[in-house]
């Protein structure tokens, strides 16, 4: 099976066959338009047709499509207001969480923070499972008094056997990654890695490759670059 995640920038209308040339049988998508909203649209409606989707405005939330055959349902973990994530199980098989961390107006918690709180509701829930998303985060901007720094949810991640894909099939360290998977105004000299693929060790030892998009292709596209990962 194959997992794709990418904040498409919007407008996933447009960009649905694009998006599709990744050959994925699941999609993590962020920025995009509630499914509702695709009609007139023959090649979206058909994409959104097994999807859920979570967000306060109709053109810009967060999704999970899965093609035809594949078994898609939404979890019952509350969200609790956060923004966004949205868990879903797949074939009956593992779990499938998309991320999509926002500042959401608070003054303490925003982006990791977000996804820090998120993880004290359903931690203990994450036994089989797959996270992917945008955290707008990395442990570059840890701050030394905050217990909730990327650094910290990497750590209570680790002590559930949840890793990092990226990291653990390029062999390198939190903070010192070589692939961007960002662009600020999609200028290749404002590069960040803020896009991630968690997997519990089960999953994560069955990995057959993780890619990242070519900068070239997608940053015509949006200012993310897609991550996918292929799992026997």
């Amino acid at each position: 099976m194959k997992i794709a995640t990418w904040n498409c920038g919007g407008a996933l209308r447009k960009k649905v066959e694009i998006l599709q040339t990744l050959q994925a049988d699941v999609y993590v998508v962020q920025e995009c338009e509630k499914p509702d909203e695709s009609q007139g649209n023959s090649a979206y409606g058909e994409f959104c047709a097994n999807s859920i989707w979570v967000g306060d405005l109709h053109y810009k939330g967060l999704g999970i499509f899965a093609k035809p055959g594949i078994s898609l349902s939404r979890k019952d973990w509350p969200d609790h207001s956060l923004k966004y994530f949205l868990a879903a199980r797949i074939n009956d098989t593992f779990d499938l969480v998309g991320m999509w961390a926002h500042r959401a107006n608070s003054p303490t918690f925003g982006y990791i923070g977000q996804f820090w709180k998120y993880l004290q509701f359903h931690i203990d829930k994450m036994e089989n499972v797959i996270l992917a998303g945008d955290l707008n985060s990395n442990v570059r901007w840890d701050k030394w008094d905050r217990w909730w720094n990327h650094s910290d949810v990497v750590r209570e991640l680790g002590e559930t056997n949840i890793t990092s894909l990226y990291h653990l099939t390029r062999g390198v360290e939190q903070g010192k990654e070589t692939d961007p998977t960002f662009f600020l105004h999609r200028n290749t000299e404002k590069a960040y890695h803020i896009d991630y693929m968690f997997a519990s060790r089960g999953i994560a030892e069955r990995v057959k490759q993780f890619e990242i998009g070519d900068k070239h292709f997608w940053l015509q596209h949006s200012d993310h670059l897609p991550l996918c990962v292929e799992i026997n």
